[in-house]
């Protein structure tokens, strides 16, 4: 009598919190189909999930070095030694990647995994081997492996020459793009040079942020920028002369930004959204996409006259040759995009109120940013939730660049722990209606890559923040994954290229099961988006829910 009584309590609880959420519209309802030929993938990168950072011969990259040397710059103060262990699991992690019905796994190749110092003279035939294996098995199921080169990772020994300042750096990068090409080409068809520029250059070099957190502000990241500009452009050519032909494959370059909304309808707002998108993304985008080529013009005006002002002899932006400007123009397949939320925006004053550094790069773009209090929030401090941003910065992609192919490299959203993540679901299908109605209006977008496949390490806020469809439970020795509800929302949109947003599923027993099994922080975490589910239904109602859920399970087994 006490299990029929708890079953039907169950079933009104869930019953009438399913009454608390609002509909779409009825063409919402109905759903929305992508076109027929539109590629449906999943994303991760070495660091952040493979772990085994000194196994089997890898050398130590810059992430490897902040992460043991200066642990306090990174928030809980772990690393990615281990991590999700997907160096030694990666078998289930193909599998992980068969159930998400998706066409193409994103994934990066670690340097040091390769080439443990960054030279040839030194090749790791285990890590060769690694990957080797992880192709085969992809394609085993027909997956298409999509590999990007370079995801943050440089190996510690380039790094103490200069890093991505070192002009040393482009025929050392060659050699390293070369050897993939030659192992890997055959049975790679979509390549990456490199993942968000901007980071590596700003947030490495630039400030005190991401490896390696050089804290040097308006120098080094532009040249950063120039060099990897340059490399890029040779790695692109060389897999053109020597590969593409005879390998098939296709390759281009992952830029990221925010969509810069005006704070106001006022001239000088719009003006600073402008002048933002050409700082973050035109940076890399107008040397490779756009007609003319070389630099943003308002880069090449403010720069200029800043650094005059400030007392330097010549411009802190490098200027590239005539040839150099020709080389780089048009050295790409396909326009990588990551973007996960949007930012306002409105002008810095001259007396520079916002007390940016001088020089600095956030000075030189004269750009103060924030985001409003009434956007729907996630688990990380500068992640709201506005799928129309992306819907804008994909139109202007369009227009400044005559509508490029564009895959959606990465866009997620991040929770703090949890299986029932009803708010990534209202993530997905928002930012998927708003990418199909960039579609509907002209952009050629070819392809969607949700990140992440899994929750992993997160770089300066280590575990705390989780962006994964399955979750890692990282004090298990196995790691164990776990999918989350949006796991299997994310397999149906890409089964039936279909947006459905009546499509919400409860927890089965197995992951009720695992759920039980959590950590208190983690089973009664907050669903990562409070959109629409977490909006309209309070907190309690979501984990009374949850617990009935699973002492119902309990009182059954």
């Amino acid at each position: 009598m006490e299990k029929t009584y708890l079953q039907l309590i169950t079933v009104l609880c869930i019953f009438a919190l399913g009454l608390c959420v609002p509909t779409p519209p009825a063409a919402e309802l109905k759903g929305r189909k992508f076109p027929h030929d539109f590629i449906w993938g999943i994303g991760t990168s070495a660091y952040q999930i493979e772990g085994g950072w000194n196994a089997s011969g890898k050398g130590e990259s810059i992430w490897d070095h902040l992460t043991h040397t200066y642990p306090e710059k990174i928030v809980d103060q772990t690393n990615g030694d281990i991590s999700s262990d997907s160096y030694h699991q990666w078998q289930r992690d193909v599998q992980m990647v068969r159930d998400l019905n998706v066409h193409v796994y994103r994934f990066s190749i670690s340097w040091t995994r390769i080439m443990p110092g960054g030279y040839m003279n030194k090749v790791n035939n285990e890590g060769i081997r690694y990957y080797s294996d992880l192709i085969n098995e992809l394609l085993h199921y027909n997956i298409t492996p999509m590999v990007t080169i370079y995801h943050w990772d440089l190996p510690q020994r380039l790094q103490e020459l200069g890093g991505w300042t070192n002009p040393e750096i482009i025929p050392v990068f060659k050699d390293y793009a070369r050897l993939l090409f030659e192992m890997y080409g055959d049975r790679v068809k979509i390549w990456t040079t490199i993942n968000e520029p901007w980071h590596i250059c700003e947030f490495g070099y630039g400030v005190d942020y991401m490896a390696p957190s050089y804290n040097y502000p308006g120098i080094p990241n532009y040249l950063c920028a120039h060099n990897l500009l340059k490399t890029h452009a040779e790695v692109v050519h060389m897999y053109r002369d020597k590969y593409q032909q005879l390998q098939k494959g296709k390759i281009g370059i992952t830029m990221d930004t925010s969509w810069m909304e005006p704070k106001t309808d006022s001239d000088d707002d719009r003006e600073a959204s402008e002048r933002a998108l050409q700082f973050y993304l035109g940076w890399f985008a107008h040397p490779i996409f756009s007609k003319r080529g070389n630099y943003p013009q308002i880069m090449f005006d403010r720069i200029h006259n800043l650094s005059k002002e400030q007392g330097f002899t010549r411009s802190r932006l490098p200027e590239f040759t005539a040839d150099e400007i020709r080389r780089i123009r048009g050295t790409a397949d396909f326009f990588g995009l990551n973007s996960y939320t949007t930012k306002r925006v409105t002008k810095n004053d001259h007396n520079n109120s916002k007390n940016f550094p001088v020089p600095s790069f956030s000075h030189d773009m004269g750009v103060v940013e924030d985001q409003d209090p009434n956007w729907t929030g996630s688990g990380s401090s500068w992640l709201k939730v506005v799928p129309k941003g992306m819907y804008n910065l994909i139109m202007w992609i369009v227009r400044e660049y005559n509508n490029p192919p564009i895959i959606v490299t990465e866009n997620g959203v991040s929770d703090n722990g949890g299986l029932a993540d009803y708010g990534r679901v209202d993530y997905l299908n928002s930012y998927l209606s708003a990418i199909l109605d960039a579609i509907e209006d002209g952009a050629n977008v070819q392809g969607y890559t949700y990140w992440s496949l899994m929750d992993s390490y997160e770089w300066k806020v280590g575990y705390t923040e989780k962006f994964g469809l399955y979750h890692v439970d990282f004090n298990h020795p196995n790691r164990t994954r776990t999918p989350k509800v949006a796991a299997k929302v994310y397999a149906q949109i890409c089964k039936t290229n279909t947006i459905d947003w009546t499509y919400r599923p409860t927890l089965d027993e197995f992951q009720i099961n695992a759920m039980a099994q959590l950590p208190e922080i983690e089973m009664d975490a907050k669903s990562g988006a409070n959109t629409i589910f977490a909006a309209l239904t309070s907190r309690s109602w979501h984990s009374m829910t949850l617990l009935l859920l699973i002492v119902n399970y309990l009182l059954r087994i």
